[in-house]
């Protein structure tokens, strides 16, 4: 399956998603409502989203949380971005809206499209 079959994913109809500022938020929100949950990956998070003292996180995770839209997202080591950061990460393990992967192939398991 290559990434333009996969709506799921961070590659849609060849356009990426991506959420690096406050305008993405909206339109990464509707492809997950349209295609039943959207993997994002670490690349195409700007770095004020692991700085947990912007807010931006929480406006992501929240935004998804209101419209029960499910966003997986893929970071290799979350620890790497400081230990605040992997707290949050653990605290979304079981998170019904929203959850931290180290995969891609995790994310796509839980959002039922491996």
């Amino acid at each position: 399956m290559t990434a333009a079959t996969r709506p799921w994913s961070t590659t849609v109809n060849k356009h990426t998603a991506v959420i690096r500022s406050a305008a993405d938020i909206s339109p990464a929100l509707g492809l997950s409502l349209r295609h039943g949950g959207l993997i994002v990956t670490e690349a195409n998070l700007c770095p004020e989203f692991f700085n947990l003292r912007t807010g931006f996180a929480g406006e992501v995770l929240q935004k998804f949380v209101n419209y029960g839209a499910k966003l997986a997202i893929v970071i290799a080591d979350p620890r790497a971005h400081g230990d605040r950061f992997g707290e949050l990460v653990h605290e979304h393990q079981s998170h019904p809206h929203v959850r931290f992967f180290k995969s891609e192939a995790d994310a796509a398991a839980w959002l039922g499209k491996a």
